[in-house]
């Protein structure tokens, strides 16, 4: 299979330059990759050389992630308050700034509230979706994740608790924990990641964001309603070992969107690093068949099962 190139590129964005990568002719059918905590756009790299000789894709960094602006944040006496919905205006403001007016959003973790209040305020955006353990149901939440969701600006100890998520035993727990096959887990993904986590500030930005998670999860029930109202063609992609997001959020999909597809697989939290060509060629096989005009294209996955 051939490899398609990725460039590399900034864009100003309300004053704040924003880092993007790029893959795939501009005439190609597009997909928007919203990356996850505690990421940036280069989870995607894989993935973009593999469908960028097929789509176009488009992954930006947020404010704060990667190599994307980092302004102090207002709990550090900054102007700028990290919050989901700040980063979905900035995300919209990125689009629009590109000229992206159809594309079907992949949304992984993080990904799935800010990609969500874009569906909300541009539905005609959007011409389906990929959705990784990207969560829109109380069900999803794992016990450890409720515990999360439940810490806001005015917990005592709020800080403090998330404070061990940014270390470098946590991030590579996300990347190695729960994988069938650890030795496909490339060490530079949780590194890279780590390097951004431990730059002056970051941690502090980080927080703030966290401790506006419950605000997604006020947003579940317009979420649902969204889906029901617009049933987009969906292709819900789920890691059965995910410690936050677990499986019952993947089937909860099925019940909104009873025509999207189901596959699970076995593997961790970033599943692209260990299942990432399977998880391609389902993208494939799904975009052929479902999002674009019918095609002969039958790419089947070879550790997926199918769910009803």
């Amino acid at each position: 299979m051939s490899i398609a190139a990725i460039t590399h590129h900034h864009v100003e964005v309300q004053g704040l330059r924003l880092f993007y990568r790029a893959a795939g002719a501009p005439d190609r059918p597009l997909l928007l990759l919203l990356h996850g905590f505690p990421s940036s756009s280069q989870q995607y790299r894989r993935l973009m050389e593999t469908l960028g000789t097929r789509y176009r894709l488009i992954a930006p960094d947020y404010p704060g992630f990667g190599h994307s602006d980092a302004p102090l944040p207002s709990s550090q006496g900054g102007d700028f308050r990290y919050s989901f919905d700040r980063l979905a205006e900035l995300t919209e403001a990125f689009c629009e700034a590109l000229g992206l007016r159809r594309f079907v959003l992949y949304a992984f973790d993080y990904g799935g509230p800010i990609g969500l209040r874009l569906a909300q305020r541009h539905p005609e955006w959007i011409a389906g979706l990929v959705l990784q353990n990207a969560n829109s149901y109380w069900e999803g939440l794992s016990a450890v994740a409720r515990d999360f969701v439940a810490l806001n600006p005015t917990t005592p100890d709020g800080a403090a608790r998330l404070r061990p998520l940014l270390s470098l035993e946590s991030t590579r727990a996300q990347y190695e924990g729960g994988t069938a096959r650890p030795e496909r887990i490339a060490p530079e993904g949780w590194l890279l990641d780590q390097h951004f986590l431990d730059l002056p500030g970051r941690a502090e930005i980080q927080i703030e964001l966290a401790l506006d998670y419950h605000s997604n999860v006020a947003l579940y029930p317009q979420w649902q309603a969204w889906l029901r109202e617009h049933r987009p063609p969906a292709l819900v992609v789920w890691s059965r070992n995910d410690p936050f997001f677990i499986e019952a959020g993947a089937h909860a999909y099925l019940r909104d969107l009873p025509e999207a597809r189901l596959r699970l697989y076995d593997t961790g939290h970033f599943a692209l690093e260990e299942c990432g060509v399977e998880i391609a060629a389902e993208i494939v096989d799904w975009m052929e068949g479902q999002v674009l005009p019918a095609s002969s294209a039958s790419i089947v996955s070879c550790t997926a099962s199918a769910s009803a």
